[in-house]
C-alpha cells in the first residue's frame, strides 16, 4: 500500500526555507518549486526535496553522510 506523502503550507515552508512566505509564492510562480492547488498551495515533501537538491551546491546525500 502507498504511504501518503506530507503536504506542507506555504507558510510552513517558508519557516522551513526561512523566507517570506512571498518568496515561496514566487518560487511556486516561476515553476523553481511544484505544489498543487487543493484550496491553498499544498507543497509535497518530495517536491521540498527536490526543491532543496536543486538550489544546492552540495547533493543532500553527501550532506547526509557527514
Amino acid at each position: 500500500m502507498n504511504e501518503i506523502e506530507k503536504l506542507f503550507t506555504i507558510d510552513e515552508i517558508a519557516k522551513i526555507l526561512r523566507v517570506h512566505p512571498r518568496t515561496v509564492n514566487r518560487y511556486i510562480e516561476s515553476g523553481r518549486l511544484k505544489a498543487s492547488k487543493l484550496g491553498v498551495w499544498r507543497i509535497k515533501q518530495s517536491d521540498l526535496n527536490a526543491f532543496l537538491e536543486e538550489t544546492s551546491n552540495t547533493p543532500l546525500e553527501t550532506k547526509n553522510r557527514k
